[in-house]
C-alpha cells in the first residue's frame, strides 16, 4: 500500500495558506494521496473537540493508518500527538513544524484556542510513530525557541533547527519549504 499524506495548519491557519499549498502541489506532482483538512478556527471554534471531530471522518475513512505521514505546523503536532495518543492510531511518520506544548502567553485569541489541545503524556505519541522530526528556529516570534526545543526533545532526537526562520511561516518568507520534501 502507497503512503498517503495530511497537512495539517495550525491556529487561525487553513490549507491555503504558509508552506501546505506549495508541498501539497510537491506530493500531487508525485501521484501520492493527500489531504489538506480546513479545521475550524477562531475563538469558539478552535479547540480540541471540533478538531478531533473532523480528523475521526479521516480515521474512519481509513485515510489515516499506518501508512500515513502527517506534517503538521504550530499547534497541529501536539494537536496530532493528543489525537493519536487518545485513538490508540499508528502512522508512518510525523513532520512538526514549530511544534510546543503547555504554552500560554502569545495572546488571549491563541491562548483561548490552543489550551484545550495541550496534554501531559507527550512522550506517549512514541508508541504510535517511530519516526518523528521536528523542525524549528531559533527565533520564532510567536513561541519561545526554549518551548520548541523542549517539545522536540520529548519525542525525538531528529531535529532540525532553522537559524533565524521565525514560525516557519509566510509571514517568515516560508511559502515554499523544500527541506520537508525529503521526508515525502
Amino acid at each position: 500500500m502507497k503512503n498517503n499524506f495530511l497537512l495539517i495548519h495550525g491556529s487561525f491557519g487553513s490549507p491555503f495558506s504558509n508552506w501546505i499549498p506549495y508541498l501539497r502541489r510537491e506530493i500531487e506532482n508525485k501521484d501520492l494521496e493527500v489531504y489538506t483538512p480546513d479545521f475550524p478556527t477562531g475563538v469558539g471554534y478552535q479547540n480540541y473537540e471540533n478538531w478531533s471531530k473532523l480528523l475521526k471522518i479521516y480515521v474512519e475513512a481509513n485515510i489515516i493508518n499506518e501508512n500515513t505521514i502527517i506534517f503538521a505546523h504550530s499547534i497541529a503536532p501536539i494537536f496530532i500527538c493528543k489525537f493519536l495518543v487518545e485513538n490508540k492510531i499508528k502512522v508512518k511518520r510525523l513532520v512538526f513544524v514549530c511544534g510546543f506544548n503547555n504554552y500560554l502567553g502569545i495572546d488571549k485569541d491563541y491562548d483561548a484556542v490552543n489550551e484545550s489541545m495541550y496534554f501531559d503524556n507527550l512522550t506517549d505519541v512514541k508508541n504510535y510513530c517511530d519516526d518523528i522530526i521536528c523542525f524549528y528556529s531559533d527565533n520564532d516570534s510567536y513561541v519561545k525557541y526554549e518551548v520548541e526545543k523542549e517539545f522536540a526533545d520529548n519525542i525525538t532526537e531528529n531535529q532540525i533547527m532553522i537559524s533565524g526562520g521565525g514560525h516557519l511561516n509566510s509571514e517568515s518568507g516560508y511559502t515554499e519549504f523544500s527541506e520537508l520534501l525529503k521526508y515525502l
